[in-house]
């Protein structure tokens, strides 16, 4: 089967630290994987390694069967949320937008329009990013992260400070996403979360990865 994300033993370390020791993971296109784990054990590590971000001490990693650090430094559209997106502060969301999108030239202004309205944002508000609340700002990396209609998501904590109302917001946003078939990674504190969208859920503890049991599901539950 060919696997549209594919870790082969992987590992990583930080000096003395080994935040991973042996790695695999398989990801079908169209999939929605959750992943879970203590704080600290390398949920946002992985995605970077994914994506390029980092590389691995050991161990191959391949986005649509091309070696990422061989055959592509950074995979192509592949969206991506991680840990605090980084914005200009003095710009509105729009004008944060525009700028990225300049830069990859992939994306319209009509892309924009229609990206800012779809996560609920008003593009049109002068607002500047330093003065959005928690929420906005997730809504605006998640725009950020979908706005080149790209196929693969990487979603770090997406629900991550969130109000009932607007955590409501980005579900709905992902299983739109889901309808279309995208490729999707994400990671929560609330195990509830994965279980509602996620087809596939994996853990992470003792430097590896591994899929939840029936046992480990109940005891995340409660």
């Amino acid at each position: 089967m060919d696997y549209i994300i594919e870790l082969i033993n992987v590992k990583k370390s930080f000096k003395k630290r080994v935040v991973f020791s042996n790695v695999s993971l398989q990801v079908i296109k169209g999939e929605t994987v959750g992943l879970v784990g203590e704080n600290g054990c390398g949920k946002s590590v992985l995605f970077k390694i994914i994506v390029g971000l980092m590389r691995p001490d050991m161990g191959d990693v391949f986005v649509r069967s091309e070696k990422v650090g061989l055959n592509t430094d950074f995979p192509i559209n592949v969206g991506i949320l991680i840990n605090s997106p980084g914005y200009i502060d003095l710009y509105s969301g729009y004008e944060n937008l525009k700028f990225l999108a300049n830069i990859t030239k992939k994306a319209d202004k009509n892309d924009i329009l229609n990206t800012m309205k779809k996560v609920g944002l008003d593009p049109y508000d002068k607002t500047k990013v330093k003065n959005y609340s928690v929420g906005m700002k997730q809504k605006l990396g998640i725009a950020q992260a979908i706005m080149e209609d790209q196929d693969i998501l990487i979603l770090d904590e997406p629900f991550n400070g969130l109000d009932y109302k607007t955590k409501d917001d980005i579900i709905n946003i992902i299983r739109l996403l889901q309808n279309q078939k995208k490729t999707i990674l994400i990671t929560s504190h609330n195990f509830q979360d994965i279980q509602t969208l996620c087809n596939k859920t994996y853990i992470i503890e003792n430097k590896n990865i591994k899929p939840m049991s029936d046992e480990m599901k109940l005891k995340y539950k409660n």
